[in-house]
């Protein structure tokens, strides 16, 4: 899972290299489903080639799948077409969902936030209040500080969560979890936030 600067992501879709790429929804997402805890219209932050969006929409959701990676959302609106499934995919940029237009009751984020420089995250926060209703919620996953050093994306601590979305949205609880990758037995540790909207 080791994640390029953001840039980089639109040739490492190109590349075909991207562990965190698994063809299938990440478990993590499926529980949250099973759990009742993804609601409404939802809107996949960062959702790559769309197997997230996808899981959710053949649930019966109307789900939009937004990425800065062409490549990607090109995959995903193939796999739509594909599998018969409504879902909506755009290129877009995570820092500015204002231009979406669109509102939404749940926003899943899964293995975006942890992508942004910390002086990037409030900015990230205020973006998604722009296609967050009132009361709506964000399903948020993130490389977790217990991770040991090593490969992938920079670890989140509990406190740069609260840090980055304090004011904005209220904490209902951080769990652990885990990611799955395409790298055999690599199963890298999570945080699994959930949060409100104020």
């Amino acid at each position: 899972m080791a994640d390029p600067p953001r840039h980089d992501f639109e040739a490492t879709y190109q590349a075909g290299h991207a562990p965190w790429d698994i063809g299938r929804p990440q478990p993590e997402i499926v529980t949250l489903a099973a759990e009742g805890e993804i609601v409404g219209d939802v809107l996949d932050v960062g959702c790559g080639t769309g197997e997230n969006a996808l899981y959710l929409a053949s649930l019966g959701r109307r789900v939009m799948g937004v990425d800065g990676a062409p490549t990607a959302i090109a995959r995903a609106r193939a796999k739509a077409a594909e599998r018969a499934l409504p879902a909506t995919f755009l290129v877009a940029d995570a820092l500015d969902l204002a231009k979406l237009r669109r509102r939404f009751e749940t926003v899943v984020d899964c293995g975006l936030f942890h992508t942004f420089e910390p002086e990037q995250r409030r900015l990230y926060a205020h973006s998604l209040c722009e296609v967050l209703s009132p009361g709506g919620t964000l399903q948020l996953l993130c490389f977790s500080d217990e991770e040991p050093p090593g490969p992938g994306p920079r670890r989140i601590a509990q406190h740069e969560l609260g840090d980055a979305f304090r004011g904005i949205f209220v904490t209902s609880r951080i769990r652990p979890g885990r990611f799955e990758t395409t790298e055999p037995g690599w199963t890298p540790r999570a945080w699994i936030a959930t949060l409100t909207r104020i």
